[in-house]
């Protein structure tokens, strides 16, 4: 069965998180930890905790996955700034042992102003100081659209932090196909061989969930703006040919698109069928 969800609000917890998802036929559900433009998190309610893992035992729910928040930047030039990372990620990090076996995905940064090398080594350092053996979260690095100084446009620059991290087998990615289309992979024309490439580079058995987002912007654009499943330049044929691959089809995907619930309800249906 193919597990697709959306990114729902956490505002009022797992257990609500998870009838959401029911009620518009998902199976799995994104969120964020905390204030996705802030630094606040609510604290964790072990009842509804409680509720929610019975509740998605009960109705199939898995492979859940959180998302930091967009305010981290975890290679930039700033102490203070890679440092709010570093505590950030290490409490949510804490926070998922609530709910375990599950995945915490976060954008790598931006290295503003140093080179690209710098800012993959400051990557590392964070994720070499907050996995422990212990945990049973699986980090997720996403892939970029390129924008600006982002890290991790390229498989090469992802293939490089998982290279210096200590703990590998608590590392994946999570490959956004708005992203990694206006970073120049053409998974319209080319999906094979943008695959093959992901394979030769990261190893596909390190890619553990899938962003499914249409784009805004044409093809290599470096904009990074989600548009609605078959509204957008990548469209819904090329995303359908993703989403039921051999290769992919048993991974989870997670729609971030434009939507509201009834929204989120027909793309999950267009993309099932």
């Amino acid at each position: 069965m193919l597990k697709i969800g959306c990114h729902l609000s956490s505002s009022k917890g797992f257990y609500h998180m998870g009838e959401e998802a029911i009620s518009i036929g998902a199976n799995t559900f994104q969120f964020f930890t905390r204030n996705p433009r802030g630094s606040r998190a609510k604290p964790v309610d072990e009842a509804d905790v409680a509720r929610y893992l019975d509740f998605a035992g009960r109705h199939g729910i898995s492979c859940i996955l959180a998302h930091a928040p967009y305010t981290l930047n975890a290679c930039s030039a700033d102490e203070h700034t890679r440092e709010f990372a570093l505590l950030t990620m290490e409490d949510d990090l804490r926070r998922m042992e609530y709910v375990p076996g599950n995945c915490y995905n976060f954008h790598p940064g931006s290295h503003v102003g140093q080179d690209i090398d710098k800012g993959i080594e400051e990557i590392a350092t964070i994720l070499n100081q907050i996995l422990k053996p212990q945990q049973h979260t699986t980090v997720l690095l996403e892939t970029m659209a390129g924008k600006g100084t982002e890290v991790g446009s390229r498989f090469e620059e992802l293939a490089g932090i998982l290279e210096r991290v200590e703990l590998k087998e608590k590392m994946g990615v999570c490959l956004d196909t708005c992203h990694v289309y206006d970073a120049g992979y053409d998974i319209v024309n080319n999906l094979e061989g943008v695959l093959q490439e992901f394979d030769e580079v990261i190893g596909l058995e390190k890619l553990r969930a899938i962003h499914v987002n249409d784009s805004k912007n044409p093809f290599m654009s470096h904009k990074d703006r989600h548009e609605k499943i078959g509204q957008g330049s990548i469209g819904l044929g090329a995303l359908r040919r993703i989403v039921h691959h051999p290769k992919l089809k048993e991974l989870p995907f997670y729609l971030e698109t434009p939507n509201e619930l009834p929204g989120y309800a027909g793309e999950i249906r267009m993309l099932s069928d």
